[in-house]
């Protein structure tokens, strides 16, 4: 994803003002890889055996799922940039794939959870590295 992202970056025919490109691509493909993760660990947590046990780990993953898709759609729109809700969106995400990420690991026995609490910390990392840029 970050390959596409970063592709459609370098069409785009006007300036992005001093916005980073390489930490928004990678920003935007891993929103979109988290979001996919997450939504996958909700899946595979319905299919476990204690369901029950698992009902805040899978409203976690469709939250950050969500959030996480509405950030990469944001941040791939520069038209009419407006800086603080690109930040608002971005401080949403890093707290989403945190929130997620944290639920997850106390599941890490489960390999899908493990591989989505690894997403989230990617996903967050990326969120809180594009914000440090934007100052």
């Amino acid at each position: 994803m970050t390959m596409i992202a970063s592709e459609m970056l370098e069409t785009y025919p006007a300036d992005l003002g001093g916005i980073d490109r390489e930490k928004l691509a990678a920003c935007i493909g891993e929103c979109f890889a988290c979001a996919q993760a997450c939504t996958a660990c909700a899946d595979a947590c319905l299919s476990e055996s204690d369901v029950g046990a698992l009902v805040k780990c899978v409203r976690s993953n469709l939250d950050c799922a969500d959030v996480c898709a509405a950030t990469g759609r944001v941040l791939s729109r520069h038209t009419g940039y407006d800086a603080n809700v690109t930040r608002a969106v971005l401080e949403a995400c890093a707290a989403a794939c945190k929130a997620c990420g944290d639920m997850c690991a106390e599941h890490e026995h489960m390999a899908h959870c493990r591989h989505c609490a690894d997403k989230c910390r990617a996903c967050e990392r990326a969120c809180r590295d594009l914000l440090a840029s934007l100052g």
